[in-house]
């Protein structure tokens, strides 16, 4: 059984950086490909980041590019995002997300293709 924790969440100011973390750990599972997810109060989850197993193969909703970084640690099996000049509008519970697929670009950024889920992390960014 595969099991996924993130961390580092927090309440940060608009402007602020923040660094999320998930771990993932179950046996010698390797995930081809790993993704962010957020959800806001009253919205459904939305897709934020995914990567393959690569650092080549990222992909980014357009509401995060050029702002946050997503990366893996392959060694450690833990996925992260770095989240720069945050906003109101990234406040959200955020969940990392394990895919027994490999690769194959902005298909990532449905939900249904990620097979293991953590419980999530709270992001608060206020002014």
């Amino acid at each position: 059984q595969v099991h996924m924790v993130e961390s580092g969440g927090g309440l940060v100011q608009a402007g602020d950086s923040l660094r999320l973390s998930c771990a993932a750990s179950g046996g010698t599972f390797r995930s081809p490909t790993m993704g962010w997810f957020r959800q806001a109060p009253g919205k459904e989850r939305e897709f934020a980041a995914a990567i393959g197993w690569s650092a080549e193969h990222v992909h980014y909703a357009d509401s995060v590019k050029g702002r946050f970084i997503i990366s893996r640690d392959n060694a450690t099996n833990t996925l992260y995002l770095q989240m720069n000049s945050l906003k109101l509008e990234d406040t959200a519970v955020y969940y990392c997300a394990a895919s027994l697929f490999r690769w194959g670009g902005d298909y990532f950024t449905r939900a249904p293709l990620y097979t293991y889920w953590g419980q999530g992390t709270q992001v608060t960014v206020s002014l």
